[in-house]
């Protein structure tokens, strides 16, 4: 394993910040040559200590960069590497065929394999990576037709959050002048696709159904969306292949910095604290190798715990932007990930919960984030047929296993690495919340009742 190499301290708006590199994703401790049957620390037999992790260049990728780089995998007798991939769907069958052990993963995957839309399989969910993360960027041009219809502030500056309200008659100018209105987004069961959909719903924009001939999802669109790779949205938005999309970080803050776009919206703004990436293994490696599973787990709580400290932001933001992480500008990185964000260029705003890893119980796998994710695969037509509201429970606790976060969180505990407070006392269900840009009240438990309030999209009852 390699070692990392201190190669200069790069000054930022927040401070000076250590940056690091790497020829191949090193280790902040030195490794073992050997492999390991135990833990050291907490005794827990060791079935499977050389893993191979799986992630796409994203910010929100940050708990395995921190658990490796700050050696918590091989505190728990793990030796991991960590490779980057090209897109979702290649880190989705590379984890199903067995070739990687485990991912950085869309949240709405492992649902989406269980619930039967997409390529199947027994996928399990015992560690959320974050919350918050993602944003809608438009370009310029798209930008300076959309401002006219946003209200301003004494300063004027518009006013935040900004709804689709501000985009429909620009929609509906394209759609007058026969140009369909295109926009991109990352993955057919992606937050981003699920959040975009959402955000212009909400305001009387249809963004097209799934039907068995459509798989595209652009059944009675308005705007029509379609799948683009994270790292290519900014060039693909230049060329004028889209007018807009939606993605996590830092390929929002790139349209800024390359002065090519504007993103006009935050997911935490569409919904706020709301679950973004998770960590993935199949079901048959959780069953022939528990302990590892519950070890990875542990490193993965203690780096999200470490990320969300304000003072160690500079540092994490140095390390993925090492080329063997995210390897974007620091700069760019930095303009989300140390409570800021930046909108129109220059119209820099405090977001501190943009990014948010360990706190509001992030890191806990809820059941109710998975039934909100089947509801909006249900309510777009990926799911094609009304299902119970015992289906939804029953196919979520499939999926997420809080139990092995809480075996791996009881440990830490009894280490004194996390205090007793942070295991949530829960059924597994969050409270009900309105904490949508359009103010609809979502209870977990009550899925089908949920559907039934909106104007666009499947309505079961």
């Amino acid at each position: 394993m390699k070692k990392i190499s201190i190669f200069h301290i790069a000054a930022l708006f927040v401070g000076a910040i250590v940056l690091f590199s790497s020829c191949g994703g090193g280790s902040g401790k030195k490794a073992s040559s050997s492999e390991s049957d135990a833990s050291a620390d907490t005794g827990l037999l060791i079935e499977k200590p050389q893993l191979t992790f799986g992630f796409i260049k994203l910010t929100d990728m940050a708990p395995l960069a921190i658990a490796k780089e700050l050696g918590y995998f091989e505190d728990e007798g793990l030796f991991v590497t960590i490779e980057a991939q090209s897109n979702w769907k290649n880190v989705l069958d590379r984890v199903i065929d067995g070739e990687l052990d485990g991912s950085h993963m869309l949240a709405g995957q492992p649902i989406a394999a269980a619930a039967g839309f997409g390529r199947q399989a027994n996928l399990v969910t015992p560690f959320s990576m974050d919350l918050n993360g993602n944003a809608i960027t438009v370009s310029n041009a798209i930008w300076d037709k959309m401002k006219k219809h946003i209200p301003a502030d004494a300063e004027g500056k518009p006013i935040h959050p900004i709804s689709a309200d501000a985009l429909k008659p620009v929609v509906e100018e394209y759609k007058n002048n026969g140009s369909p209105f295109k926009m991109g987004m990352v993955f057919p069961v992606s937050t981003h696709n699920y959040e975009i959909r959402y955000w212009l719903a909400a305001a009387g924009i249809h963004p097209g159904m799934y039907t068995e001939g459509n798989i595209q999802g652009q059944v009675d669109a308005d705007v029509l969306l379609s799948v683009t790779p994270p790292p290519q949205m900014p060039a693909t938005l230049e060329a004028g292949t889209i007018y807009g999309y939606c993605v996590g970080e830092p390929w929002n803050q790139q349209a800024v910095f390359k002065q090519i776009g504007v993103p006009v919206v935050t997911n935490y703004e569409i919904w706020k604290n709301n679950p973004e990436k998770v960590f993935v293994m199949t079901d048959k490696f959780i069953a022939e190798n528990p302990n590892t599973a519950i070890a990875v787990t542990k490193a993965l709580i203690r780096a999200g715990k470490w990320l969300d400290e304000a003072a160690n932001r500079g540092k994490a933001v140095g390390i993925l932007s090492m080329s063997d992480y995210v390897g974007a500008d620091s700069i760019v990185i930095a303009n989300s990930m140390t409570g800021t964000f930046e909108f129109e260029k220059g119209d820099k705003r405090s977001l501190p919960d943009f990014n948010v890893f360990y706190k509001y119980n992030a890191t806990y796998p809820f059941y109710s984030d998975a039934v909100w994710f089947l509801t909006q695969m249900r309510r777009w037509g990926q799911i094609s047929e009304p299902k119970s509201d015992e289906w939804y429970q029953e196919t979520a606790k499939k999926v997420y296993r809080p139990d092995i976060w809480t075996k791996a969180a009881e440990l830490l505990v009894a280490e004194g690495k996390i205090p007793a407070t942070d295991i949530p006392a829960t059924d597994g269900y969050k409270p009900v919340t309105t904490d949508f840009i359009d103010g609809t009240e979502f209870d977990g438990k009550s899925p089908n009742s949920y559907l039934t309030k909106f104007s666009i999209g499947n309505k079961d009852q």
